[in-house]
């Protein structure tokens, strides 16, 4: 009975799944949106390694939708976001020096992106590097990150 009741549930599950899949039309970013997303990476990697986490703040949308992911769980909006860099990030020491490496970025639409990529925290005594994945926003013209979601490997 139990096979039979499996048997008659996979042509619905995969016909579910396919169905959802068709509405996601995931493909390549134009020149000219890749060059703006970049363009906010790298003015978030210059601010960080000048300390100025402030800066570093302005590539994410300010709202209390964002959210940043990491070894302790989401945090939501941005002002937690910005606390969490501030308690986590407390002097230009424990910053270090930041170097990102993107691998692809994708459009879902005409307004939302998303980017996988490393990081690369060189500091004293200990270096960092994990992996990445933000999805951005097109607001009023400008690319924001809306959720980050970032694993450290070390």
């Amino acid at each position: 009975m139990k096979n039979l009741i499996i048997l008659l549930l996979f042509p619905v599950i995969s016909i579910s799944q396919s169905l959802s899949l068709e509405n996601i039309n995931i493909k390549q970013i134009s020149k000219n949106d890749s060059i703006e997303i970049m363009k906010v990476m790298k003015f978030q990697e210059v601010a960080w390694n000048k300390g100025d986490i402030t800066s570093f703040m302005k590539g994410y949308i300010q709202s209390d939708e964002l959210v940043f992911s990491g070894k302790s769980g989401p945090v939501y909006g941005w002002d937690n976001t910005r606390d969490r860099y501030y308690k986590s990030y407390p002097n230009l020491e424990s910053m270090g020096s930041l170097k990102f490496t993107v691998s692809k970025i994708k459009q879902v639409s005409s307004d939302i992106a998303y980017l996988i990529g490393e990081y690369y925290l060189k500091r004293f005594p200990d270096d960092s590097n994990g992996h990445f994945t933000l999805f951005w926003k097109k607001v009023n013209g400008q690319w924001l990150i809306i959720s980050d979601h970032t694993s450290a490997v070390k």
